[in-house]
């Protein structure tokens, strides 16, 4: 593990490499999985207020779904928050392009300007799983054999997991906290790298 501030990473996020495969996975990972995607909880009263404005790009029975069980609920084995499921199945903000790709409803009205928050930020840093205790908060590499593409891709194109990631670890964290991570990286891989 290594240490910037409060925050524990771990080195699989050095050394794994990704890059997202859609035309592979289809987006299989807004679809498998026994819960929806993790909240945090400030972004729990975001996704109440943009819901008017996201409708439009959501799938009937993704607004049903909404409808019903509201715009956020719980993990019944933990009660983390976690984004409602279509009948145990989707993400109930999940829509399909016309090849039958999921797409973030979130990120489409995002794109087109309609809201100016692009998704949970737990959908954004995937393959990474934030995990906050009293006294740090654990990055580290979640591995999911739906992404086994995205892990060949990223073999294949020389990516490491941190670097497809930097966008979103940014969003998160600001841009200090991302070059001191590269830089970390920086010297783990002449350290340990090949």
């Amino acid at each position: 593990m290594i240490q910037i501030d409060e925050k524990l990473i771990s080195e699989d996020i050095f050394s794994e490499e990704f890059v997202c495969n859609l035309s592979k996975c289809k987006g299989a990972c807004c679809v498998e999985g026994d819960v929806g995607a993790p909240l945090d909880k400030d972004e729990l009263e975001i996704l109440d207020s943009i819901f008017d404005k996201i409708k439009p790009y959501l799938t009937p029975e993704g607004i049903q779904a909404l409808e019903e069980q509201g715009t956020w609920t719980t993990d019944p084995a933990d009660g983390m928050y976690v984004t409602p499921m279509v009948e145990d199945r989707e993400c109930a903000y999940v829509t399909y392009d016309i090849r039958g790709i999921t797409k973030c409803g979130i990120e489409k009205a995002y794109e087109d300007g309609a809201v100016d928050w692009q998704k949970p930020i737990s959908c954004h840093l995937y393959p990474i799983r934030v995990t906050e205790y009293s006294a740090f908060t654990a990055l580290n590499y979640h591995e999911w054999n739906v992404c086994s593409d995205a892990c060949t891709l990223g073999k294949e194109l020389q990516v490491p997991v941190y670097k497809f990631l930097k966008t979103p670890l940014i969003r998160k964290y600001g841009e200090e906290f991302y070059d001191v991570l590269s830089e970390a990286a920086d010297e783990w891989k002449k350290e340990y790298g090949n």
